[in-house]
């Protein structure tokens, strides 16, 4: 199996794990009265099922996300810092511009 299938199987799994312990928790707190509402009801069952398993994805996600976020790459161990790039300069341009003799340096909606 390749290391990155095995990876993330693994972490899925931890993260419904973690989501389980949660549920858990939420139940035996007695969070919003949900262990009543599970026990008195005929789909309490179902909700259970439903909350670990909405749990569950969202839990494997961020664990495997963390996981692949600390891999760490081996081939850039003998470079440090970023790479040296020069800033760029400023280059102003010229744009010549052409001027009416005539009329001078008066605003355009101004009437003679």
């Amino acid at each position: 199996m390749p290391k990155l299938i095995r990876l993330y199987i693994t972490n899925v799994a931890i993260g419904f794990g973690v989501a389980a312990a949660f549920v858990a928790m939420l139940l035996y707190f007695d969070v919003a009265n949900l262990w009543h509402l599970v026990t008195h009801s005929d789909k309490g069952v179902l909700a259970v099922l439903i909350l670990w398993v909405s749990n569950g994805i969202i839990f494997a996600g961020v664990q495997f996300g963390i996981a692949v976020m600390r891999l760490k790459d081996d081939d850039d161990d003998d470079h440090h810092g970023g790479l040296r790039q020069h800033a760029m300069e400023r280059d102003y341009a010229t744009i010549p511009v052409r001027v009416d003799e005539g009329r001078g340096r008066q605003p355009f909606n101004r009437r003679r």
